[in-house]
């Protein structure tokens, strides 16, 4: 769906993206992570048209194949940026039809358009509110709902879910798994770890403008995270193990020990162990 084909770009002294290449399967959602300053913007800037590389070149194909510097492959894409895009002062319904219109929808089309995406974000009692009166969460929800009102094929999304409640995740990460099933590919950047391992496909880790990882989620736990630890407590004494098969080795510590134990749990391996054993510990500013 969208090649990304040995991507540079420099800011001046700054490296931003450094030889990237990457693929974007149809149908699947892509997570992006990185730390502050990895180069996840940047990218996805590039993806879109909106910067030019250095070097390299990005290609959406498929029928109208080619660059989104052409605004007409451009249509072709949906992007909700992690600074809202919509504008305070319009209603909901407002922002969506003008968005609409920059898309290219037809006048026939474009009032259903809004309607569905509307619904689809679960605005449509508030549409003829100002946006400027929106939650936080509401203020997200419009953001997507502006990225797909054209229904593109591929959407990108930088950090869709930032600063928001715990219901409006939970509603955003579901439409996100909606548009999967509906066929959308989808480009995913998060500095969350557990959204990334919830609802992506696959999983690309960049830092320093350098691919570092891609690949599925579970290969990825299971190259760079280890085993899962069982922990065991005795007596106020824990014992931790790793184990490829938890069940066995609770039999076995138990027999040996001659007594149940007092508790017990098992840690599995996380995204997030995977992110820290490749980018480091450091503090990004």
């Amino acid at each position: 769906m969208l090649h990304l084909l040995d991507l540079r770009k420099r800011y001046a002294d700054l490296v931003a993206l450094d030889g990237v290449t990457l693929r974007l399967e149809p149908g699947e959602i892509l997570g992006l992570l990185g730390p502050n300053g990895a180069g996840k913007s940047t990218l996805v800037s590039l993806a879109v048209g909106l910067l030019e590389p250095d070097g390299g070149s990005v290609i959406l194909v498929g029928p109208g194949s080619g660059s989104p510097r052409d605004p007409a492959v451009r249509r072709r894409l949906g992007l909700a940026p992690q600074a809202l895009a919509i504008y305070a002062e319009l209603t909901g319904a407002e922002n969506l039809a003008f968005f609409a219109t920059l898309q290219g929808c037809a006048p026939s089309e474009r009032a259903a358009r809004v309607a569905w995406a509307l619904d689809f974000v679960g605005l449509s009692e508030r549409q003829h509110d100002r946006a400027k009166t929106y939650s936080g969460g509401m203020a997200r929800r419009l953001n997507l709902a502006a990225a797909i009102v054209h229904d593109p094929e591929l959407l990108l999304l930088d950090e869709p879910t930032v600063g928001v409640d715990p219901q409006s995740r939970n509603r955003l990460l579901a439409n996100v798994e909606a548009l999967r099933a509906e066929g959308k590919t989808v480009l995913y950047t998060t500095h969350y770890m557990e959204e990334a391992q919830r609802i992506c496909d696959r999983v690309a880790i960049i830092d320093h403008g350098r691919l570092l990882a891609l690949d599925r989620t579970e290969a990825l736990l299971a190259r760079h995270a280890g085993k899962p630890r069982l922990i065991v407590e005795f007596d106020e004494q824990l014992e931790t193990i790793e184990t490829d098969d938890p069940l066995a080795s609770l039999n076995a510590l138990t027999a040996s020990r001659g007594r149940a134990p007092r508790s017990f749990r098992v840690d599995q391996p996380t995204l997030e162990q995977v992110f820290l054993e490749l980018t480091g510990r450091g503090l990004r500013d």
